[in-house]
């Protein structure tokens, strides 16, 4: 499995730990964040990772900024992307299960990096059910 990660100025400190708890289990990052709390512009950052997870470079995304409300929407402007803004691990199973999420969208300044990593696991070990949502999901333009 290989992810995409991405990040601005509130998330260094939740990347890195995401980074360290996925390749301690064998999975490759693709690293597009920054590492400094200096302000840049989250764009720059995430568009990346939607780029690998469309163009099948990458399986999965996360993506994180404070809110996660601007990275998500940002994403989501990509064909075949479905980011999911999460908080605790309930959404993140819930954005696999029934939506297809290819990107987990996490809000930095709202939740702690133990529920962060958490979720990044429940959103990775959790499959699509298809059958019911597979008619909604195919209602979502790519």
């Amino acid at each position: 499995m290989k992810i995409s990660i991405g990040n601005d100025h509130a998330g260094p400190d939740y990347k890195k730990a995401i980074v360290k708890y996925l390749e301690d289990k064998g999975i490759e990052v693709i690293n597009h964040g920054t590492d400094t709390f200096d302000s840049v512009d989250y764009p720059d950052f995430v568009h990346p990772v939607a780029n690998d997870v469309e163009n099948g470079v990458a399986d999965f995304g996360i993506i994180i900024c404070g809110s996660g409300n601007g990275v998500a929407m940002s994403v989501n402007k990509h064909q075949k992307i479905r980011a999911a803004l999460c908080w605790i691990k309930e959404i993140a199973a819930l954005a696999r299960q029934h939506n297809d999420a290819n990107i987990i969208s996490i809000p930095a300044r709202y939740t702690s990096i133990q529920q962060a990593i958490e979720m990044v696991d429940t959103f990775l070990n959790t499959d699509f059910e298809g059958g019911r949502h597979q008619n909604r999901v195919n209602k979502i333009p790519c």
